[in-house]
């Protein structure tokens, strides 16, 4: 990522639980430190963080359309703003909840990197993801959301 002329954008795609905030981490950790502090502030966009309040997650699902919404246009800015690494980390379940930010890097002249993590269609995969994932979502709810799962 040190080379300048580089600009990457990451869409992440997993399951809650999998470990894409995880892989995130890793990877920023890999860029070295003022990389990492950088991204986390100019170029990490996830929707959960608008659930968060005072350091709790408190989901509305009346409010995920606005939600998603507020995160891609956050994304295209720091697109427009040549950010050199900008990342989406979302659940991104289907290829449409994906496409507007793969499109939008794409045309403002950024290599794309889409990144699943673990297999959403393997039982075991969704039975560690609900043991494991922040937001409590359980695992009946993994299981539809595993079935939804598009792969490439």
């Amino acid at each position: 990522m040190n080379q300048t002329n580089i600009k990457l954008a990451i869409i992440m795609r997993g399951l809650p639980g999998s470990g894409k905030s995880y892989w995130v981490n890793e990877f920023l950790t890999k860029q070295g430190i003022d990389t990492a502090l950088h991204v986390k502030q100019y170029g990490y966009f996830s929707t959960d963080k608008y659930f968060e309040q005072e350091g709790q997650y408190l989901f509305n699902p009346k409010l995920l359309s606005q939600y998603h919404q507020a995160n891609l246009t956050a994304f295209i800015n720091a697109l427009a703003s040549n950010e050199p690494l900008v990342i989406c980390d979302n659940t991104n379940v289907a290829k449409w909840e994906y496409m507007a930010y793969e499109a939008a890097a794409k045309a403002l002249g950024y290599q794309v990197r889409v990144v699943v993590i673990g297999d959403p269609k393997d039982s075991q995969h969704q039975a560690l993801c609900a043991q494991r994932n922040t937001h409590k979502v359980p695992l009946n709810h993994i299981k539809t959301m595993a079935r939804l799962f598009e792969l490439d």
